[in-house]
């Protein structure tokens, strides 16, 4: 009577390849968990270095490199099997070991890439120093897209594919792709002139006169621009659209301009000269004011019912609330000139003149 306990032949390990497959899975997973283990240690001692050169190798190689370890790993038990069992199938399995191992590289090097841009950018931020974030992302994703388009290249020829093949019919091809696809292609230009004129950058404030956009600067992609407008709602504007745009940027303003025009009262025609030349004095000694730029008070014209006086100035600071805040200790400093010379601000006013009849027309 068979044993019923006993165990199948593919489990008893009798056979040579059946061990070898064993001891090659046993294997691969010793040295995928030593990797894993090392990538572990690798970090924690990554974290006490001043650079980030280490953290992001570290945190770019980990999945990468244990993937790579399973990918060798089956492609032997494959090759085990291939030998044992013949088929056309296991003949390819070559090529997917290094499709993926290709693949697995440029997994690697993309990451690598984004966490060192990232990293640079967090200590120049760190210290305090100026940095161009637009630069930066612009320089991240030409460098991740030249790994991606070499690492397809790289994957061709490995399926056999004729590279020169490739390259004639995206030749021609790209005359066709380049009429479906202008839009996007003149986006893409777009986002090329940004990066290399650079009329804004991430964090800018920009407005156009032309279009209802203003707002803050959030993201710059290759396709399209991502603009908080100050009610908070995201504006999305295709890149292609700034080539033709006027674009104006008041977060790279100098100066921010003070021009109110004072009325006066006709009736204090006399005190225009000396309110004239207290404004004036005020403005020049005021120190949230640059006296270098332009700056003028000058009795300007005869209104319907004020003498008006402009006031052209400009203040040293270009952030709005405090400019805010200067506007207002000014207007009101200019109202004390104002009082102080026994003047008052005028403000709409209409004269009526009756003429009455004479006693003749009365009579009659």
């Amino acid at each position: 009577m068979p044993d019923l306990l006993a165990l199948p032949d593919f489990l008893t390990l009798t056979e040579p390849w059946m061990v070898r497959i064993a001891l090659l899975l046993v294997a691969t997973l010793f040295v995928a968990g030593v990797v894993g283990l090392a990538s572990r240690l690798l970090g924690r001692l990554a974290k006490h270095t001043p650079t980030h050169w280490d953290d992001a190798l570290q945190k770019s190689a980990r999945r990468p490199a244990q993937v790579m370890v399973w990918l060798i790993g089956l492609a032997l038990v494959s090759d085990t099997l291939n030998r044992r069992f013949p088929d056309p199938l296991f003949e390819r399995i070559d090529a997917v070991r290094n499709v993926g191992l290709v693949l697995c590289l440029a997994w690697f090097l993309v990451g690598f890439v984004k966490r060192i841009i990232e990293g640079y950018a967090l200590d120049q931020q760190q210290r305090g120093e100026d940095f161009d974030r637009t630069t930066l992302d612009a320089l991240s994703k030409f460098l991740r897209l030249v790994v991606v388009i070499v690492a397809i290249l790289v994957v061709l020829q490995t399926l056999g594919v004729s590279i020169g093949g490739v390259l004639t019919l995206g030749g021609i091809g790209g005359i066709a792709i380049g009429f479906a696809a202008k839009d996007l292609l003149a986006n893409f230009f777009g986002g090329l002139t940004i990066y290399l004129d650079r009329p804004f950058a991430v964090g800018d404030w920009i407005r156009s006169p032309e279009q209802s956009i203003e707002g803050t600067v959030e993201h710059i992609s290759w396709r399209q621009t991502r603009i908080r407008g100050f009610n908070k709602n995201p504006i999305y504007v295709p890149n292609a659209l700034f080539t033709s745009l006027i674009v104006e940027n008041p977060s790279r303003m100098s100066h921010r301009r003070i021009k109110e025009t004072i009325g006066l009262r006709y009736a204090d025609f006399d005190k225009v000269a000396a309110v004239v030349a207290g404004i004036r004095s005020m403005l020049e000694s005021h120190p949230a004011i640059d006296s270098s730029q332009t700056l003028i008070v000058n009795f300007n014209t005869y209104g319907a019912s004020s003498l008006d006086i402009l006031v052209y100035t400009f203040t040293h600071t270009t952030a709005w609330v405090d400019y805010q805040a200067v506007k207002q200790d000014v207007l009101l400093k200019m109202g004390e000139v104002v009082a102080a010379h026994g003047a008052q601000l005028a403000f709409p006013t209409q004269t009526l003149h009756v003429e009455l009849p004479d006693a003749f027309d009365i009579a009659h």
